[in-house]
């Protein structure tokens, strides 16, 4: 299984919504809430996200696969599990 790793925003229901799929799918994950961190930290994931070419939360990368948004079809494409959102 390829590594789960989000930046999120603590406030963000989109951002719930993917934790949750990821949890509901036995699917770990570490995550980052932006809002939650010191002015360095926000600094060094605004940097990465700019990088990406994304603007938004959740920004969550599978591997080496970037996605912005909750897309839980992509998820489930990129950890080879049932897409149950259809």
């Amino acid at each position: 299984m390829e590594k789960v790793t989000m930046f999120t925003l603590s406030t963000c229901p989109w951002c719930r919504k993917t934790k949750k799929w990821f949890t509901d799918h036995n699917i770990s994950f570490e995550y980052t809430d932006y809002d939650r961190c010191d002015v360095a930290t926000q600094n060094q994931i605004l940097s990465e996200m700019d990088k990406e070419g994304v603007s938004g939360f959740p920004c969550v990368r599978i591997g080496d696969q970037v996605i912005e948004g909750y897309r839980p079809d992509l998820y489930a494409k990129l950890t080879g599990v049932e897409d149950d959102t259809k």
